[in-house]
């Protein structure tokens, strides 16, 4: 018997379902004989051993713990634990798997070296049986460890294709945000972002621009390269780019972050240039951290939280099949706007008002 093709025409690993079925025996029979053929017949002993020769098949480490019966923790990798958004979604998974009685195994990572040695240690630990990755898209190599060890798993705050998965619309979001800009009225906008090719990879920054950038076209608004700005993700970082970008011959009248961090940094450099916000600058955010409501910072709200939680139950439905990686579990989480007290008209039209709230308009589904 051949590994079994995915959806996208990629070979999966045998699990201990397939051994059951080709032996012609239930997975309970199969997990026993893994432990030692404990009140299993010599005739049904040889017919599941020869299926797991046949088929080439290796137990997995959430095999093995779940045929002990000892499997009680799932496994969490995340960068940056200092991120405020990475806290907050770790909220949401502690949340629930908590109220479900599992221990949870926090795997941090730094560096990209760190990365490849803790995935490869997470596949490979017998007493989990799941894991949540956030904000991490897998390697190939990762991939394919994930596939062997048929570990459930489920990725928050990316989308890789063939694994379930929970995530925004960036490009959406960033739309929503520079078209709050342009409803009161600003035509010179710029923008804050995450450096072009980050350590791990990240593509939520580049999303937003993207979606910044196919707002200022649909408007009919030429962009000033020098105003598009991408710096290590970092409020000290961004209030030194913000302060390069205003000091310029012209300067915008608007500045999107595409993080709420960020947005402090221009903040930052809006007051050491003696620019009052909203009347000299209008600054926009994104994520909705705490701290940004204390602020009267105006920012696209994401359900970071909501989004912890909703990556946790979904693992526990991937854990009550086989934990084979499939693709038809992917939920992507509304957006909206939060106005506050950081955005209003530019300084030529102080009596102009915005045409309506783009965030009455939730963008996310799911698939």
């Amino acid at each position: 018997m051949e590994p079994v093709p995915t959806s996208h025409g990629a070979r999966r690993a045998n699990t201990i379902r397939d051994v059951a079925r080709h032996a012609g025996v239930g997975v309970g029979t199969v997990s026993r004989v893994l432990n030692g053929g404990e009140r299993v017949s010599a005739e049904t002993l040889d017919r599941v051993q020869a299926a797991i020769r046949e088929l080439g098949y290796r137990p997995s480490a959430a095999a093995r713990a779940l045929s002990r019966g000892v499997a009680s923790a799932i496994g969490v990798t995340a960068p940056h634990l200092t991120s405020p958004s990475v806290v907050a979604r770790l909220r949401g998974v502690v949340d629930t798997l908590g109220n479900n009685s599992y221990d949870i195994g926090l795997a941090t990572v730094e560096t990209a070296s760190q990365r490849e040695r803790r995935m490869k240690q997470v596949c490979q630990r017998d007493h989990l049986n799941g894991l949540i990755v956030i904000s991490l898209h897998p390697t190939a190599e990762e991939r394919r460890q994930l596939i062997e060890a048929e570990l459930p798993v489920v990725f928050l705050d990316v989308a890789p294709e063939g694994f379930p998965s929970v995530d925004i619309d960036n490009t959406a979001g960033g739309r929503i945000a520079t078209e709050h800009l342009l409803e009161f009225g600003h035509t010179a906008l710029g923008f804050i972002g995450d450096l072009p090719e980050p350590e791990f990879e990240f593509t939520s920054s580049a999303r937003r621009l993207t979606g910044f950038l196919d707002a200022c076209a649909a408007a009919g608004i030429g962009q000033n390269l020098d105003w598009i700005v991408r710096v290590a993700h970092a409020r000290d970082a961004a209030a030194v780019g913000a302060e390069t970008m205003l000091r310029g011959a012209k300067r915008p009248t608007a500045i999107f972050a595409a993080s709420d961090t960020q947005a402090l940094g221009v903040l930052d450099a809006a007051r050491r240039l003696g620019l009052s916000v909203p009347g000299d600058l209008s600054v926009m955010g994104f994520d909705d951290l705490e701290f940004a409501e204390l602020v009267g910072l105006s920012t696209v709200h994401q359900p970071l939280v909501e989004s912890g939680r909703c990556a946790a139950d979904l693992l526990l439905s991937r854990m009550s099949g086989d934990g084979t990686p499939q693709d038809d579990d992917h939920v992507v989480l509304p957006l909206h706007l939060e106005p506050r007290g950081t955005t209003g008209p530019p300084p030529a039209r102080s009596t102009h008002t915005p045409a309506g709230k783009r965030g009455d308009r939730p963008t996310g589904h799911h698939e």
